[in-house]
């Protein structure tokens, strides 16, 4: 009778494990996506509890498939920027250089402050490219190292405002890094390193 009782309870483990991959799932409130690059993938969480329009707008640009053939094209390091400005280090990418009518064509993200979300410019945020507040759309930054810079109040910015982060690289900062360090000139990659797409986890 106990030999049967531990093969039951051994069957039952052995199933939940299974239903379970034997991992703890992805979170459902932090979706996951997976930019698939010519130096690699980079997997990033999303917090769209705490940014919910600039995570829902960059997830709704993922399932329309816009980033297909899209690319890395500009970098910030520490050679390439004025003296005795705020340094800035990021990679940024999209389809400004590939898709470009149609990154124009989209309505602008309202901002959403780090005051509001708590989502620091910290190493491997990423972050929506602007102009004016309420002007980001498709083109986005990954920050390579604490960007403070970038927060609300921040120096980067002159109104001050910020950018609003909206994730986190969670598998491939050596990838961020890598493509970082990729030749460039006056702040463009020569030659832009290719996004063969974003997808959902």
């Amino acid at each position: 009778m106990r030999t049967f009782l531990f093969c039951m309870l051994a069957t039952g483990l052995v199933a939940i494990c299974l239903l379970t991959s034997c991992h703890s799932p992805i979170n459902p409130n932090k979706p996951r996506v997976l930019i698939r690059t010519q130096a690699g993938d980079i997997e990033v969480e999303l917090y769209p509890r705490q940014a919910p329009r600039t995570a829902v707008a960059f997830l709704s640009y993922v399932d329309s498939g816009y980033y297909k053939n899209g690319n890395f094209y500009r970098v910030l390091n520490e050679d390439n920027q004025v003296t005795g400005a705020g340094i800035s280090k990021l990679i940024q990418g999209g389809i400004w250089k590939t898709k470009h009518a149609l990154a124009t064509s989209l309505s602008g993200v309202p901002h959403e402050t780090t005051q509001q979300t708590h989502i620091l410019h910290t190493d491997g945020v990423i972050s929506l490219a602007r102009m004016e507040p309420g002007s980001a759309t498709t083109e986005f930054f990954i920050c390579v190292g604490d960007q403070p810079g970038f927060d609300y109040g921040g120096e980067n910015n002159p109104d001050g405002q910020g950018y609003a982060s909206f994730g986190k690289v969670v598998k491939g900062m050596d990838v961020v890094r890598a493509i970082y360090g990729m030749p460039e000139n006056d702040q463009s990659f020569v030659p832009p390193v290719k996004i063969y797409n974003i997808t959902r986890e």
